[in-house]
């Protein structure tokens, strides 16, 4: 099965399930054959998802950064690196756009790499512009700016009305990661 016509997602907020919206999305497409690339940003450690998606036949997910902390407390020489990862990360990207490697693409916190000055979200739109037409695109993070709503097609925001955070509960493995 491929697709006849592919469409931009977007997946923003303050509130959790961004990335598990568009995992979802993509093992949908995945269970109807359709193959998933997920590229993931300002994502490092080992996660929960990353294990089960390892088992899942058409998901693909690929990571360009070397492991470190948080961008806020990376040293000036350690966003320089993180830059030069997040450059590769993107031409993987033009890429897989140019010579339609996957049916579905997931780019997973793209909004926080734009967020940080990491991605320009005037090339990431004429990028995205760029498209085939049969591949169907998914971003997600917060504060998602206003020229990539403009071209998406579906925009979802997702907002906590109550986070266990609040609580004094910390993320726990299998649930926030």
């Amino acid at each position: 099965m491929k697709l006849q016509t592919g469409l931009i997602h977007i997946y923003t907020g303050d509130g959790k399930g961004k990335t598990t919206a568009a995992i979802g999305q993509g093992l949908r497409a995945s269970g109807n054959d359709l193959s998933v690339y997920m590229v993931q940003f300002l994502k490092s450690s080992n996660t929960g998802e990353l294990r089960a998606l390892e088992k899942v036949e058409n998901f693909s997910i690929f990571r360009f950064e070397r492991p470190r902390g948080f961008f806020w407390t990376l040293s000036d020489e350690e966003k320089a690196e993180l830059q030069e990862d997040i450059d590769k990360a993107m031409e993987f990207i033009s890429s897989v756009i140019t010579n339609s490697d996957c049916d579905v693409l997931i780019l997973d916190e793209i909004m926080g790499a734009i967020s940080n000055n990491l991605v320009c979200s005037e090339e990431l739109a004429s990028l995205l512009k760029s498209k085939p037409e049969a591949m169907e695109i998914i971003l997600t993070g917060r504060n998602a700016p206003e020229n990539l709503i403009e071209i998406s097609d579906y925009v979802s925001v997702i907002t906590p009305l109550k986070h266990p955070f609040e609580s004094g509960i910390p993320a726990r493995k299998g649930i926030e990661y």
